[in-house]
């Protein structure tokens, strides 16, 4: 009998021990978990509601949501990709729906549903599950020997690593041999002080373009915004911060943002737009008549930023004003002071090393018997669905392999 022991009680840890049981039922699988909460961070994903893919079922299109290990992710992709994660869901009773932009969630909206699933589905297959259990070192010789916090010690033939962001596992990983790249913040809101953003929190505008400039690097990004109490947040900003995560963190999280409110419109047809309306509504007060499509107290903001008085009338609007509200609308300047904490979907970018893991089985280069899944490795996804993916298809990977006899 192979004896199995997976440290970490979240998404990775509990796919990893059901998908080697599954795949392996005489293998002996344990979970353990230093905190006294299981799977706390599908609790808490989408609000409440656990995202737990995305409706991109093409590999090589997925692969271009995530900003680091994309290329890793590819053939993994191949083996088991969302479609593969539907299946298993309904095919454990979770019905699960696609929102219109292509997120998954149960059709009861409730994290539980799914949490549910996950621990009757582990409880069934007689894998055991120990919380408050705290690593403290992992010897490896001819077995694992696992030391606890407790002075409990434990023996095993493989481990699974799936520890998330947790500094326990990249600990664990450097006591092993590995490198870990650097773990720093992926997935925030933007702090951001100006008197166009005041008064305005809960404003949505979708699309926005972004540009985010940080020293000599420049991120796009396309997507629905939210003005916050503390600056910007919403997916276009969340994406943003991603792809940017550590030129932004070598920045200290300063920068300068760019937005576009009205990018479905050309610099040359908004002008001709704007020309045509002050001498189509010439009498009317320029705040009560916005010819695109933007949440009012925006546009107020906005004609105030470039010097245009409320009730001053399209008729009297001079072209320099015209110009300067065209700079506003296209090209408005922001300076980012930080970033603020996006808790629903905080994800690390960094970890360990990609190099040194076989991405066929999952099975550490350095250490063999030692296998990883989820956020402990240096892969992230923008959000939507994307890093709980990775936790499937890296866990399920692992599964495969780690169950099989000498």
């Amino acid at each position: 009998m192979v004896n199995i022991v997976v440290i970490g009680g979240g998404a990775a840890g509990f796919w990893g021990a059901i998908a080697c049981a599954e795949a392996h039922p005489q293998a002996q699988v344990t979970i353990l978990e230093a905190s006294g909460q299981l799977l706390s961070k599908v609790r808490i994903s989408g609000g409440g509601r656990c995202n737990v893919t995305h409706a991109c079922f093409e590999p090589t299109q997925l692969v271009g949501n995530y900003p680091r290990g994309s290329k890793a992710l590819r053939g993994a992709f191949s083996r088991f990709q969302p479609q593969d994660t539907v299946r298993w869901f309904q095919s454990h009773g979770v019905s699960l729906k696609t929102e219109a932009d292509g997120r998954i969630f149960p059709k009861t909206n409730d994290s539980e549903t799914i949490i549910a699933c996950l621990q009757r589905t582990a409880k069934t297959l007689e894998i055991q599950v120990r919380t408050g259990v705290s690593v403290t070192h992992i010897h490896h010789e001819a077995q694992f020997t696992i030391q606890c916090k407790s002075g409990e010690k434990l023996r095993c033939d493989r481990i699974l690593l799936a520890t998330g962001s947790h500094p326990l596992g990249y600990r664990l990983a450097k006591q092993l041999g590995h490198t870990l790249v650097s773990p720093v913040p992926s997935l925030f809101t933007f702090k951001i002080k100006d008197a166009r953003l005041q008064d305005l929190a809960g404003i949505a505008v979708d699309p926005v373009q972004l540009r985010l400039t940080v020293g000599d690097q420049k991120f796009d990004q396309q997507g629905p915004l939210l003005v916050t109490h503390w600056g910007l947040s919403g997916p276009a900003v969340l994406k943003l911060s991603a792809w940017g995560a550590r030129a932004f963190h070598q920045s200290r999280y300063q920068g300068e943002l760019t937005v576009n409110w009205v990018p479905h419109h050309s610099y040359e047809d908004l002008r001709q737009l704007l020309g045509k309306t002050r001498t189509a509504v010439a009498k009317r007060a320029i705040s009560n008549h916005c010819p695109v499509k933007l949440p009012q107290r925006l546009w107020q903001k906005l004609i105030t930023a470039a010097g245009i008085a409320p009730q001053q009338r399209w008729a009297d609007v001079s072209k320099q004003q015209l110009r300067s509200l065209l700079q506003e609308l296209t090209q408005g300047k922001f300076q980012v002071l930080g970033k603020g904490v996006f808790k629903d979907e905080f994800v690390t970018c960094g970890g360990v090393d990609l190099k040194q893991i076989n991405f066929k089985t999952m099975e550490s280069r350095c250490c063999p018997g030692l296998y990883f899944a989820g956020e402990v490795i240096d892969i992230d996804g923008i959000t939507g669905g994307f890093n709980f993916q990775n936790a499937w298809t890296t866990a399920w990977l692992a599964a495969q392999a780690m169950g099989y006899q000498d």
